[in-house]
């Protein structure tokens, strides 16, 4: 293997970043004081790899260890995530439900919490556990523990949750995510697969062939920032590329994102109202069929039903044509806007990239299957550098698939993810699933009967919950109805780092240890898989933090005495794991002839290993196998082709999830708003991952008047008396929130935007949202009966100069006893 200087790595990769075979980014010794050429001990996080550099026991800095042309500012937590005063340092229990767990005197969010020790604690959760599982039967216990998890391939506190509940005797999970629920339940009906989770045509073809690029609804400075495995740092410098390269960018938003402010005068900006992207698209296919400027030949070849579409289109299915003035008056963009953009996108190789916002929303699935509509009628799915993408803006797509030994992970079923034996095999898994966006509906509704993608299923019982990896009163909506419905179970578990509003809400708190905490491995680029990364342990566990894979295998222990903490784990502790998975990766590269070291050699001298760039990948085009030959490469839908109008959608019966890309009226849009009245959207946040790191000084980066923003346009904060720093409240039948203005021309009139992943922290006294948490406002509805995903983007609020008394944020403050 070759061994590069940092220096000499970046001076190598200015210009052709990604472009070297198998190399080793500055060897590291696993002693954390030590530091090579001042750059600390290597680890890695979602935001990709990182030195680490510890000071007499103390993480004191973190910083990226992969070149970079954008600066990003997440590199830098480190030190807040480990040192912080909203950690959890023991195991807490709520009084009242310590002194009575089958019938606890005071609510939860209304109880003071006790400290336990962590076999008291365990002991507990076990007996009460069983105790549930007992009355209400396997299906009552929910473990979807759904949410971003650290990076590393074995300590997913997900993954161990599961296999802890696999061996009680099963679980309720989740289907589908709150990302792109409705896109991942719809695309496959259209397309055959789901689209929004795989490879993208690559970011050198796009860069050769493209000659117009459009992004709808996303923001990639802001959300490449991260992976979900571990950020390999292309995605921005693809998109600095871009800015630089000449070709005619369009973006098209309600808000002047971070990303358009990137691209400055490179690019143009068009601001639609929120949730009208559909009535947009189909007003632009209007004009292209109405100037006979769609490829006829390619519907006919590639497509079904687009015949029964174009009807809806014309109006001639429902009386109401769809043309570019039609679409202005819902969408808010100029008719001409609409015609020129139709000839833009018709008369130049084109890509269309979709962000995800656009389908957390009411009727989200009309929002991609129109995409793919107005794609199919420009002709160019399958074309290098034209077509569609929904992956740009999500862990680095479009960056090629290396050559790679890549590590296998830890999975969810006992004897899944090595060699086992033993009786433990009878791991029952989940038994129950429900979509994981209408858990509240569920406990709400035990018993239920509701349709999920043409099935009819039937909400679970649910009394236990045990969420590890996951801030669920941060990503659901609906707070007040949360927290309301919450009460209903008879057991909360939250194993967590910190005091987030989700533990705050639990019966019992289990202290978890961060990423830094303990030892791991992880690949970056969830696409690429362009380097293997070690994550060793960079600082002894803080207080009486312990990893899920340590407690998981105690709960095991209580469950089988004497042979549960073997049975979960396999027979193996987390090093042995950790060269299990090593030595299989080694396996896969090998085949791929990557020369990879032995697993001590690789530990020992924690190194960086980069994989081998694949040409034949850097040409890939996403569906161009379809287009050469749709005989032999067939889609996965019924007929092999782009489904335009779906039969078997049409089959399903459903109103709010028609057999066509259709304009569906929401039931809170700027369409239907009273005077005072505004549409609420919520947006990715440039200095946090979600809720993570809210807490951290990097909040200062954005904070306004030390609330979280509202993005308010100029004309609407002034006929409200509202200034730039003013403290505003947000509010709807649903809740109230305190909030921070920002003033500015670069938001749709009549629109606000708040970013979402602020920690709720209600004032006891108001009700009101001290930290300005969004999901307060939102709605909890589905998307459709379709897909049941979530429809954050659907909300109408009110907002005003805030007047009340000085309200003291204690988001971040731990229980006072804690």
């Amino acid at each position: 293997m070759t061994t590069f200087t940092r220096r000499g790595f970046l001076k190598g990769t200015g210009a052709t970043l990604g472009t070297l075979a198998i190399s080793s980014i500055i060897p590291l010794p696993a002693a954390a004081e030590m530091k090579p050429r001042g750059m600390g001990i290597l680890t890695a996080s979602r935001m990709g790899p990182l030195y680490a550099v510890v000071k007499d026991g103390k993480l004191v800095s973190t910083e990226g260890a992969l070149p970079k042309t954008v600066p990003n500012s997440l590199q830098l937590t480190g030190p807040d995530q480990v040192h912080t005063k909203a950690r959890v340092k023991y195991p807490m229990v709520r009084k009242s439900y310590l002194a009575n767990p089958e019938s606890p005197a005071k609510a939860r969010g209304d109880d003071e919490f006790v400290r336990v020790s962590w076999d008291d604690a365990l002991q507990l959760i076990h007996n009460q556990h069983l105790r549930i599982r007992k009355a209400y039967g396997d299906e009552s216990i929910f473990a979807g523990a759904y949410g971003w998890r650290s990076s590393g391939v074995l300590h997913k506190g997900r993954e161990l949750l599961r296999r802890y509940m696999s061996l009680a005797g099963g679980y309720t999970s989740h289907l589908g995510d709150y990302s792109t629920g409705a896109a991942q339940v719809i695309m496959p009906h259209v397309m055959g697969s789901i689209e929004v989770y795989e490879q993208q045509t690559t970011h050198p073809v796009v860069l050769e062939h493209s000659e117009v690029v459009v992004l709808w609804g996303l923001n990639p400075m802001n959300t490449l920032r991260i992976a979900w495995t571990s950020n390999d740092n292309s995605g921005i410098e693809f998109f600095h590329k871009l800015k630089n390269s000449g070709k005619q960018l369009i973006c098209i938003d309600p808000m002047r994102s971070e990303t358009i402010e990137f691209f400055g005068d490179k690019a143009e900006w068009i601001a639609p109202h929120p949730y009208t992207d559909t009535a947009m698209m189909l007003g632009v296919a209007h004009s292209l069929v109405s100037r006979n400027k769609h490829d006829k030949g390619f519907l006919d070849k590639y497509t079904v039903g687009y015949d029964k579409f174009e009807e809806y289109l014309l109006g001639n299915s429902d009386g109401v044509e769809k043309t570019p003035a039609w679409a202005e008056a819902i969408c808010g963009v100029p008719a001409e806007q609409m015609e020129t953009l139709a000839d833009t996108l018709s008369g130049n190789r084109t890509m269309l990239m979709s962000g995800w916002a656009m389908q957390r929303q009411q009727h989200g699935e009309q929002r991609h299957w129109m995409l793919v509509t107005l794609s199919a009628m420009l002709g160019q799915i399958g074309l290098p550098g034209g077509g569609f993408g929904l992956s740009y803006h999500y862990s680095n797509g479009g960056n090629p698939t290396r050559d790679a030994g890549v590590l296998p992970a830890i999975g969810a079923n006992i004897g899944k993810s090595g060699q086992a034996s033993g009786d433990w095999l009878d791991a029952k898994g989940a038994v129950n699933a429900l979509p994981v966006a209408r858990i509240i509906e569920a406990i709400e509704n035990p018993g239920k009967k509701y349709m999920h993608n043409g099935k009819e299923l039937t909400f679970p019982n649910l009394k236990m919950a045990w969420w590890a990896g996951g801030a669920n009163f941060t990503h659901h909506q609906d707070t007040n109805r949360l927290i309301k419905a919450w009460q209903k179970l008879e057991l909360s578990v939250v194993s967590e780092i910190y005091w987030t509003a989700a533990a705050k809400y639990a019966d019992i708190v289990l202290p978890t240890s961060t990423s830094f905490e303990r030892n791991d491995m992880t690949m970056t680029g969830d696409y690429s898989n362009q380097h293997l990364v070690p994550m060793k342990k960079v600082i002894d566990p803080q207080f009486e933090a312990r990893s899920d894979f340590d407690v998981f295998g105690d709960m095991s222990e209580l469950l089988m005495p004497g042979k549960g903490r073997d049975a979960f784990r396999e027979g193996k502790d987390e090093m042995a794991w950790l060269k299990y998975f090593y030595e299989e990766a080694a396996k896969g590269g090998k085949r791929a002839r990557i020369r990879m070291p032995k697993f001590g050699q690789f530990w020992d001298k924690n190194e960086l290993i980069e994989m081998k760039p694949n040409k034949k990948n850097e040409q890939f085009v996403r569906h161009g196998a379809f287009r050469e030959d749709p005989i032999i490469n067939p889609l996965g839908t019924p007929s092999g082709k782009i489904e335009i109008y779906s039969k078997t959608i049409e089959g399903f019966g459903l109103k709010d999830c028609p057999p066509h890309p259709t304009w569906l009226v929401p039931d809170e849009w700027a369409g239907n708003a009273k005077d005072d009245e505004l549409t609420f959207i919520t947006s990715h946040a440039a200095d946090r991952l979600h809720s993570q790191f809210n807490y951290a000084k990097i909040r200062e980066n954005y904070a306004v008047a030390n609330r979280e923003p509202i993005t308010i346009n100029t004309e609407d904060a002034k006929a409200r008396g509202i200034s730039d720093g003013d403290l505003v409240r947000a509010y709807n039948g649903r809740g109230e929130i305190l909030v921070g203005a920002k003033v500015t021309d670069g938001i749709k009139k009549g629109t606000v935007c708040v970013h979402e992943g602020a920690w709720p922290d209600f004032d006891k006294a108001t009700g009101i949202c001290k930290n300005g948490g969004p999901n307060v406002l939102t709605r909890d509805i589905p998307t459709s009966r379709l897909a049941n995903g979530c429809a954050a983007n659907s909300s109408l609020v009110r907002i005003e100069k805030y007047s009340g008394p000085a309200l003291e944020l204690t988001a971040f403050d731990p229980p006072q006893s804690a």
